[in-house]
């Protein structure tokens, strides 16, 4: 099988590239290394994969490139991922993760390809939990707080839109909060590669609000997993991929700062709230169990260790 595989170099797309070339697909990736990295797609390109440098808001260059590499499945994860940078930035956010999108969906329609699988966001597209219970089903009304979980949710759209003009063959993965090696612990997102670097470096950890904030953290092996699972089925619609359990962030420090070789001295500094960001959070991951068969399967602790041990 013939896969592309947009945003590749990157975090979670990286570990995609590796999984795919594992099971013998030729994999393209498209990337333009903005916020990936070469260095991530070592294993990948060794094992074959092929890289080609381009940017998805570019319409030619995605045109062209569909044409001439004419792949039968397109797992599209390139994105503007930084909910704060959306929000202060949300022209670039709205260019890079709709009209790029609708770019590649739109160039993937054109060559008939046969399936389309959408990295969405869980995080972000259902806004606070606290209106709603917990953990969040595909079913409820998304109201996003911030523009990043809006761009998200609008490319969601398209794809239904598709669907029906031209029974484009899509799913589209709510994933929660993603972490494991190889997320930048420098970054602006990515609570767990931050928190990981500050415990390695010897900083002390900030956290924005109190700390009873929670999330659903979902390692990126068991996300890999729901990625395959999803482009080997033709479910359509949105589908959580997520632990379906919340976890505070100050449980999230504690359980990181135990890993230290100086035992649980880690201890955070707090800061004013970031605007966009939700209190509470959880998916439920019951329609990807029913649907695709999967579930995620690395606890907390063994992922949180792995990601530590690779900074």
């Amino acid at each position: 099988m013939k896969t592309l595989v947009t945003g590749g170099a990157g975090f979670i797309g990286s570990h995609l590239v590796d999984a795919l070339t594992g099971r013998g697909d030729e994999v393209v990736v498209v990337d333009d290394l903005s916020s990936g990295k070469l260095e991530n797609l070592e294993s990948g390109m060794a094992a074959g994969a092929r890289l080609v440098e381009g940017d998805i808001r570019d319409t030619a260059f995605i045109e062209s490139t569909l044409e001439a590499e004419r792949p039968s499945t397109v797992f599209h994860l390139a994105a503007q991922s930084e909910v704060r940078r959306s929000i202060e930035q949300p022209t670039l956010d709205a260019t890079v993760n709709v009209v790029g999108s609708v770019n590649l969906i739109e160039a993937s329609q054109k060559i008939g390809l046969d399936r389309f699988v959408f990295a969405s966001t869980g995080g972000a597209v259902y806004g606070e939990g606290e209106r709603i219970d917990l953990p969040a089903a595909e079913s409820i009304d998304v109201e996003p707080m911030c523009q990043y979980g809006l761009s998200k949710f609008v490319v969601e759209k398209y794809l239904e839109l598709y669907r029906r003009l031209y029974m484009f063959n899509s799913v589209a993965l709510r994933l929660g909060n993603v972490y494991g090696p190889r997320q930048n612990p420098k970054g602006e997102a990515g609570a767990v590669a931050i928190f990981a670097g500050q415990l390695k470096s010897g900083e002390t950890p900030t956290v924005f609000g109190d700390g009873t904030q929670t999330r659903d953290f979902v390692y990126v092996g068991d996300v890999i997993d729901a990625m395959l699972a999803a482009s080997r089925t033709d479910v359509e619609g949105a589908i959580n991929v997520g632990s379906g359990v919340e976890t505070p962030l100050l449980e999230l420090i504690r359980t990181i700062g135990s890993l230290s070789e100086n035992g649980n001295s880690f201890e955070p500094r707090f800061d004013t709230p970031r605007k966009g960001d939700v209190q509470r959070n959880a998916i439920d991951p019951s329609r990807a169990a029913a649907d695709l068969g999967w579930s995620a399967t690395t606890s907390l602790e063994t992922g949180l260790r792995a990601t530590v041990d690779s900074i």
